[in-house]
């Protein structure tokens, strides 16, 4: 789940992580731009009105505003969010049907709650993850963490998967919450494919209360995904963001701690995982 620092380097060559993210972001980034220029093609092709396009273009706008205005991302990153954004706020699910002053649910709701939890878990015993050189930097999340953990969710929404973009937004949230709280409390983790005792914020490393914490915030991500999900469906998208939660660390244990991925690419992987699998097992 966390970035393993050995002496204040990670297992992967820095080299070769550069290139992972950069080889992420250009490609996730240029399907992501093709998935939010397609409705408005669409719309023009066919002679339909664009301004219904108008609302979610500025929610996304000055959600990406608000962003950087708290430091949260850099403007790269921000620019990519505000991308991701528009994916999920224009799809036919992200606003409430059923409430006549238009409050927000489903896909918009849920990425707003993926913003205040993982805000909330970053800055949460901010000093004490800083004095162990785990604390995420001060200018904020980079463009390739964006990719890596908002990515699949915007894929999935652009292709009509929401139950998936749900899923993927969920693991996000879970993944970032329990790193952030397992780091935070400094208690010991352990190895998921060995179970040996290893220092907090080792790739493949798992804490108790972290995992917990993490599985609570996919809870609240799916919960306030809408009311248009049985509460059976919404138990499949929480244990498909669960499952995405583990897969991540059991590739945190095994090929991030030997050097062959970087953070960003497991972190991408498990969202992936999380986001098929509950568009698959419907």
């Amino acid at each position: 789940m966390n970035q393993e620092m050995t002496h204040g380097r990670k297992a992967i060559p820095e080299e070769r992580d550069r290139a992972q993210s950069k080889a992420l972001v250009w490609t996730v980034g240029a399907l992501l731009l093709l998935g939010a220029l397609a409705p408005p093609m669409a719309a023009v092709k066919l002679s339909l009105p664009l301004w219904p396009m108008g609302g979610p273009l500025l929610f996304s706008a000055g959600f990406a505003v608000l962003v950087l205005a708290l430091r949260a991302a850099t403007p790269a990153a921000a620019a990519l969010g505000f991308l991701i954004c528009f994916l999920l706020a224009q799809s036919p699910v992200a606003w409430s049907r059923y409430s006549p002053d238009g409050t927000p649910h489903s896909l918009v709701a849920a990425l707003v709650a993926v913003f205040v939890l993982t805000f909330a878990a970053t800055r949460y015993g901010r000093s004490r993850k800083e004095a162990r050189g785990l604390s995420e930097s001060r200018r904020g999340r980079r463009a390739s963490q964006i990719v890596a953990n908002l990515g699949a969710a915007g894929l999935f929404a652009a292709a009509g998967y929401y139950d998936g973009c749900i899923a993927a937004l969920a693991e996000a949230a879970a993944d970032t919450v329990s790193s952030e709280i397992g780091q935070a409390t400094g208690h010991p983790a352990r190895l998921l494919t060995t179970g040996r005792v290893v220092a907090a914020g080792t790739d493949g490393g798992v804490t108790v209360l972290g995992s917990v914490a993490g599985m609570a915030a996919a809870a609240v991500v799916v919960a306030v995904s809408g009311p248009h999900h049985t509460v059976l469906r919404q138990g499949a998208i929480w244990g498909a963001a669960c499952a995405g939660l583990f897969f991540d660390s059991l590739l945190g244990a095994t090929v991030e701690r030997k050097g062959w991925l970087g953070n960003d690419l497991v972190n991408f992987a498990s969202t992936l995982l999380a986001a098929a699998a509950a568009s698959l097992f419907r």
